[in-house]
């Protein structure tokens, strides 16, 4: 008797898929809802501090007139346009990559162009500068820049960058401290306090690495997730026994504090947004104020600070996730460039400064994030921040710094792609990861790595292995490095 046969299982590129999966790719790229919902979540979690860190870092300055921004309409702004920028990166891009306003270029607004003249002028040179990026964008010049960069410089970029997160987690969360620069100090770092963890803040760190460590190792899902929530749970056990209070209290150091949130549940959950920040902008007002060439000189700098800090974070996260082509480059290249510099203009618009690509997108990635659909998740957790503002402050540091640890680990491991036996890549793909994370600026290694990488060429008789644009980029980082001299002339 001869047996029926059998009809074969039909193999996950066999079963139907919905419309919405094929939208944003998510059979095909391995992922699974699940798998995005997690990463949206750990992606929030990570840099949701910015709700609270950007109108901190506004909010403490002054223009040229004296005002200040309201810290409570800095923050409800900095929620909404992260928000929707986040959900318009996921909807057109399809790209697991999260935007917020920019560290670095918010202190370059407030401590150095605000002063100068007034906010909506300042916010008016950020519009200015995601325009340029924008029309950079569209001409193609842009990508074709992006595309002359050498596969295994753009393999440093993403390990820079790794080792560039691990620093931040691990400063945050005050397990790594700047040393005072007093005679005697042999090293400008150190663990602790003094060479030991005495804060519990700290512990809560390390119990966070930890459980992540085991989880992930365990291969377990949600692991980075998990992490974040069990160390929150620690955390608010910890400061409800121990009253352990902020960093600064009375404008005095407490440096067994918590970095920035205070994990305490809060009097009240909701709270109405004030959006009063939204269009008070100026866009050209600021060249009459301070001088056409000062102004030029402030809109080159945050060109050149967003447009290389998101190339280097967009490859970094591609890499973490598999999703790199042979080149080096990210599916809807263009796509993702062009939502990047809209969220720059918007986020002048709205007075929170130039938003941009947050590398901490790659806590997300880690977790199971391979398309758009969790920066849908990403984008919602933001824009209930607006409302639900007092909770996003529960989470501390400690908790969430212990994900970038781990990210970095994880993007670290591309090392291996790079030839290290050929000196002519190997050389600017070493400054290009050390100075990142030992100058707190990803534009500083990817500077360094392409002057680096051109010289080298130069000077081995190899020029026309250079990309033309290559020399262009590298030209503009040569004057990027000494626009400080450049603006002591033009002062």
């Amino acid at each position: 008797m001869t047996e029926a046969p059998t009809t074969p299982r039909p193999t996950a590129e066999d079963r139907p898929v919905s419309g919405f999966d094929r939208y944003f790719s998510i059979s095909a790229r391995g992922s699974s809802i699940g798998q995005e919902v997690r990463g949206g979540f750990a992606t929030f979690f990570t840099m949701a501090y910015i709700v609270v860190l950007n109108p901190l870092i506004l909010g403490s300055a002054t223009d040229a007139s004296g005002v200040h921004l309201a810290i409570a309409a800095i923050a409800a702004a900095t929620a909404l346009v992260a928000g929707v920028m986040t959900i318009l990166m996921g909807v057109v891009a399809r790209f697991p990559l999260a935007l917020a306003a920019g560290l670095g270029v918010n202190a370059m607004v407030a401590y150095e162009i605000a002063p100068q003249m007034t906010w909506a002028d300042a916010m008016g040179l950020v519009v200015i500068e995601g325009v340029l990026i924008a029309i950079l964008v569209l001409t193609g010049l842009r990508e074709s820049i992006f595309r002359s960069v050498p596969t295994q410089l753009k393999a440093a970029i993403g390990v820079g960058i790794g080792l560039f997160l691990t620093i931040i987690g691990l400063v945050d969360a005050g397990f790594v401290r700047r040393i005072p620069d007093i005679a005697g100090t042999t090293v400008p770092v150190g663990m602790g306090i003094n060479g030991r963890l005495i804060t519990w803040p700290a512990l809560v760190f390390v119990f966070a690495l930890l459980l992540t460590i085991i989880l992930f190792v365990r291969k377990v899902r949600g692991a980075i997730l998990i992490g974040i929530l069990s160390a929150t749970v620690l955390a608010l056990i910890v400061e409800a026994i121990g009253k352990i209070g902020p960093s600064f209290v009375d404008g005095k150091p407490n440096p067994s504090g918590w970095s920035l949130n205070v994990p305490k549940l809060p009097d009240t959950i909701v709270d109405l947004p004030d959006l009063s920040l939204l269009g008070k902008f100026n866009v050209f007002h600021s060249w009459q104020t301070a001088g056409w060439l000062v102004v030029l000189m402030f809109v080159f700098t945050l060109l050149i600070t967003d447009f290389f800090d998101t190339m280097g974070t967009m490859v970094a996260v591609g890499q973490e996730g598999g999703l790199l082509d042979e080149n080096g480059m990210p599916p809807r290249t263009r796509e993702i460039l062009l939502v990047d510099s809209i969220a720059a203009a918007a986020g002048g618009a709205a007075s929170v400064s130039s938003n941009t690509s947050y590398i901490e997108s790659a806590s997300g990635v880690a977790e199971g994030a391979r398309t758009g659909v969790a920066n849908l998740v990403t984008g919602g957790l933001f824009l209930l921040a607006m409302f639900f503002a007092p909770l996003v402050t529960v989470v501390p540091f400690e908790a969430a710094s212990a994900a970038l640890v781990i990210v970095g680990f994880l993007m670290m491991t591309a090392v291996r792609s790079i030839d290290w036996t050929d000196y002519e890549i190997g050389v600017p793909a070493f400054l290009t990861i050390v100075l990142m994370p030992f100058t707190y600026s990803i534009s500083n290694g990817i500077g360094a790595g392409i002057i680096s990488y051109a010289v080298i060429k130069l000077a081995c008789g190899k020029a026309r292995q250079v990309h033309p644009l290559l020399y262009a980029v590298a030209g503009l980082f040569v004057v990027y490095f000494l626009r400080g001299p450049i603006e002591t002339l033009i002062s």
